[in-house]
């Protein structure tokens, strides 16, 4: 039948790093791994314990450490195995599995980026309706309808994926199971496969970030309106972290995917593919959380909490 594979494992051969390196790398990308696990797991904790934290911004900012920690979960452990194997290989099921899951919490980071976006424009541009407008209830719907919208869309590029023949070439070159590198690999039509990828993908990439530079375009514009040294820093200190992870989660993600350069190598192009699966995740406790006033008065209270318990 032609929707059966005739190969039962890939090679994933996106990383080729010299032998004698091969200890710095696992012991470079190891620490990345335990920074973002740590980091992201410190931000949820927080945000659960501290009542004031429990506001829609920091509602968001929990789903997206949550995001941040499973997207980096996705493909860390198994590059961090595959560097101590003689093969790096990765089984048919087991790849399709990660195709899924990549996709799920890849798509979700994407989603989170703008309805922060708006939350910011929201806080900025409408303070005094803020609270009426991201009610607690409103933005409770807003996660379950994003998550339900991003599982449904891995859903159904796996199931399409699945669907597909590989017959001799099984040779990935990346460092995990990417959507575009299997559809290279298949023996039989794709047509179904880079139709659905550039009608459904390509919105779920190209819309959010529009509305995120149409969002801090409102901000922007709102700001210079009523012109004030110390607005302008307080506009400018809350939103530039947000917009450096932006840049650097679409900036990587339209270059490698939405334009695609011919003469690219596959090491830049796997160097562009670390940047959002593995960079990103690991920075945004830094740059968007962890130096945030409010997220450190709370570590701050919880600290005090534990230590008063633990005297008693």
């Amino acid at each position: 039948m032609n929707n059966q594979t005739a190969i039962s494992q890939f090679l994933l051969l996106g990383l080729p790093i010299p032998p004698e390196h091969q200890h710095l790398f696992y012991a470079l990308f190891l620490a990345m791994y335990l920074t973002t696990v740590l980091g992201n797991l410190l931000i949820i904790i927080l945000i659960h314990l501290d009542s004031h934290l429990h506001t829609p911004m920091y509602l968001f900012l929990s789903n997206l450490s949550f995001s941040d920690l499973c997207f980096s979960s996705v493909t860390m452990p198994k590059l961090l195995q595959d560097m101590q194997s003689q093969v790096p290989s990765i089984s048919y099921t087991a790849c399709l599995t990660q195709i899924y899951f990549f996709m799920v919490f890849g798509n979700m980071e994407s989603f989170l980026l703008v309805v922060m976006a708006y939350d910011r424009y929201v806080a900025i541009c409408f303070p005094l309706h803020y609270t009426s407008i991201m009610s607690l209830k409103l933005c409770a719907w807003l996660m379950l309808l994003l998550w339900m919208l991003t599982i449904s869309h891995a859903m159904m590029h796996t199931l399409l994926a699945a669907r597909l023949s590989f017959c001799e070439n099984n040779v990935v070159l990346n460092f995990f199971c990417d959507l575009f590198a299997l559809l290279k690999l298949a023996c039989s039509d794709t047509y179904i496969n880079e139709l659905m990828i550039f009608l459904v993908s390509g919105l779920l990439v190209v819309i959010p970030f529009l509305l995120i530079v149409i969002s801090y375009a409102k901000i922007v514009s709102s700001v210079l309106k009523v012109p004030s040294t110390k607005g302008i820093y307080k506009v400018f200190s809350t939103c530039g972290s947000h917009l450096s992870v932006v840049s650097l989660f679409y900036g990587t993600i339209i270059g490698l995917y939405l334009c695609p350069s011919g003469n690219n190598s596959t090491v830049k192009e796997n160097v562009m593919a670390m940047m959002y699966t593995v960079v990103t995740p690991m920075l945004n406790p830094f740059i968007y959380s962890l130096r945030n006033r409010d997220m450190k008065g709370a570590l701050i209270r919880v600290a005090w909490n534990k230590k008063i318990s633990f005297k008693w």
